[in-house]
């Protein structure tokens, strides 16, 4: 099975997961959704993430966070730039997600970071996602 948008399937995959209350889901992995995942961690949406290899192919397993009340971290997560429309913005476009109680993600020429830091860094680059 071969995917066009193996981003888009990740971030879906983690949307349907925590619809279903799943403690972990596992992904094909790759250097991107790794990124991803470190930066949703870093950020406090996720609790945890680890590559882990099975029969020869490699996962990410990503440990989903909820509250005490049992309700998600993760309010959404939106696909912004896709393969059929990129969307690229320069470091004065980059704009506060949800009033800034969210975070966009975006690949920049200095690797993949969140919004705030490639405002702190000065450098724009392709937008990913935005999560809150």
């Amino acid at each position: 099975m071969s995917l066009t948008d193996p981003v888009a399937d990740f971030l879906t995959r983690i949307r349907n997961a925590i619809r279903a209350r799943h403690a972990k889901l596992d992904v094909p992995a790759s250097r991107l959704k790794t990124e991803i995942a470190r930066i949703l961690k870093e950020e406090g949406y996720i609790s945890n993430y680890k590559g882990t290899d099975e029969k020869g192919k490699k996962f990410l397993r990503v440990y989903l966070k909820y509250d005490p009340q049992n309700g998600s971290v993760i309010r959404d997560l939106t696909r912004v730039s896709r393969p059929g429309c990129r969307v690229y913005i320069g470091r004065d476009e980059i704009k506060r997600v949800q009033g800034g109680l969210g975070i966009c993600i975006l690949t920049t020429p200095k690797g993949v970071m969140t919004g705030r830091q490639a405002r702190r860094e000065g450098v724009g680059g392709e937008l990913l996602c935005e999560v809150w």
